[in-house]
């Protein structure tokens, strides 16, 4: 077995499929033809997202999303070689059950248009996963379980069975999501729940902040909705705290144009975290810390949240300080939104590092909580509860 790989990102992978539409608008009648230009056809998910800019980002990675044995699958697989062969050693293929696939109609007029097959994502269990595989890995990232109707029903016991099995092989584990649909299972399912049973075995905990409010408190999504963190970022350490006290070492809340918060554990709470552990560990330890975005242009924000795993798993598993993992996850966040796709604006490591020395401006924000400071070299806030 090729075992010269440090991650392997598994969960929701998808193939897109874009056709270049010419009309303003298009209304979808009974009869009618519509014609359109070339379809282009790209990986979507968080095993894609994430994963290939892993790769781009020079750390040895193998993905293992679930495809079928039908011609989308093989177009999944073949696009996936197109960026690295080595990639697609983990995948896995179902028999007799269909690729998931987007049809993303996408007009100069109208916000885009999905038609949307889960496909074998609905499938996908903990059996899917190869833990003699991750028992060669330093980190194991899991995305987007909320589109994955297995992992969640049940009170998500797929979902709990598979991190537990993952942090058995120790590996260290990471775990993301993506907002529920609340007219579907995910916007019904107990996430309280789900998430006291699935975080005890998971390590590194990286939600944006709007998908954990509709999770975690959702008696109180109209209260919270109008609250600018900004303003009252002792709103992040209070979810935040909730969140560790399920389990994680480090919870990463992401927030879009406002950036990434961090908040670790104290040292108690770092024993036993798996091959990717800092060795540094003291700086790592009892941290709180706001890492505002970068200023760019932006063409488009898909696979930025993907984007920004990406910066921060790559720069961990180099073994870099955590405030400078918490710079460079926003910096390949940033170089991403300079693309409407989820891969043309990511950078090399290499290219990031050059842009980030030249002296690349941070976006303005000004935190106004008590006890929060900003660092004027590096750009970064430190919070009330940052021992660093």
């Amino acid at each position: 077995m090729d075992m010269t790989f440090d991650v392997v990102v598994a969960g929701h992978i998808c193939l897109d499929i874009i056709p270049t539409v010419y009309h303003p608008r298009i209304e979808f009648l009974p009869g009618r033809l519509v014609e359109v230009g070339p379809v282009v056809l790209s990986t979507g998910g968080a095993v894609s997202n994430a994963g290939l800019a892993l790769d781009k980002l020079a750390i040895p990675t193998r993905l293992m999303g679930k495809i079928g044995n039908d011609p989308f699958g093989s177009a999944v697989r073949g696009i996936v070689a197109g960026h690295n062969g080595a990639l697609n050693a983990g995948m896995r293929v179902a028999k007799d059950e269909p690729t998931s696939y987007t049809v993303i109609i996408s007009t100069p007029s109208q916000d885009r248009m999905f038609l949307h097959c889960p496909g074998c994502n609905d499938t996908f269990g903990a059996d899917d996963i190869d833990y003699a595989m991750l028992a060669g890995a330093k980190l194991f990232h899991f995305g987007y379980p909320p589109l994955m109707k297995r992992m969640i029903e049940a009170e998500g016991a797929q979902l709990v069975e598979m991190m537990r099995r993952a942090k058995a092989t120790g590996v260290t584990t990471s775990l993301d999501m993506c907002m529920p649909d609340p007219n579907s299972l995910s916007g019904r399912v107990n996430w309280p729940e789900i998430l006291a049973a699935a975080l005890p075995y998971v390590d590194i905990f990286l939600p944006s902040l709007d998908e954990t409010i509709f999770m975690l408190n959702p008696e109180r999504r109209e209260e919270i909705a109008g609250v600018k963190p900004a303003a009252n970022p002792g709103l992040l350490t209070e979810i935040s705290g909730q969140l560790m006290s399920m389990g994680p070492a480090l919870v990463g809340l992401k927030m879009g144009a406002l950036g990434f918060y961090l908040r670790t554990a104290p040292a108690e709470n770092w024993r036993e975290r798996g091959r990717a552990c800092p060795a540094a560990l003291q700086e790592w330890i009892g941290r709180e810390l706001w890492s505002p975005c970068f200023r760019t242009s932006v063409v488009g924000t898909t696979g930025s949240g993907d984007a920004t795993i990406a910066g921060f798993l790559a720069a961990l598993l180099r073994d870099l300080p955590l405030a400078q993992c918490a710079t460079i996850a926003c910096a390949v966040g940033a170089c991403n939104v300079e693309a409407a796709d989820a891969l043309g604006g990511l950078r090399s490591w290499d290219e990031t590092l050059t842009r980030l020395a030249a002296g690349w401006n941070r976006a303005s924000i000004d935190v106004t909580g008590r006890g929060w400071k900003i660092d004027s070299t590096s750009g970064l806030w430190f919070g009330p509860c940052d021992l660093g």
